[in-house]
């Protein structure tokens, strides 16, 4: 089998990484998109828990990211 399938090229993985860190980005810069107070979750407006969510998933992608371009073949 050919180790060069789409998923496993450099420029796909760039690609990914790069998407991974834009959408949290663009999630941030459209406030007015989640500048409401419904729904609630545990007595918190959907403003706050929306801002907390995308924090962890912010780290989630960033980790995505990383494990995408990091360096495989370096000595450890």
């Amino acid at each position: 089998m050919s180790d060069t399938s789409p998923a496993r090229t450099p420029a796909f993985r760039k690609i990914a990484a790069g998407v991974l860190l834009v959408v949290p980005f663009a999630v941030y810069l459209a406030v007015p998109s989640y500048a409401k107070e419904s729904p609630r979750v545990a007595g918190f407006p959907f403003f706050y828990w929306w801002q907390l969510l995308w924090v962890v998933l912010t780290g989630a992608c960033i980790g995505a990211a990383h494990l995408l371009t990091r360096n495989r073949g370096a000595a450890k």
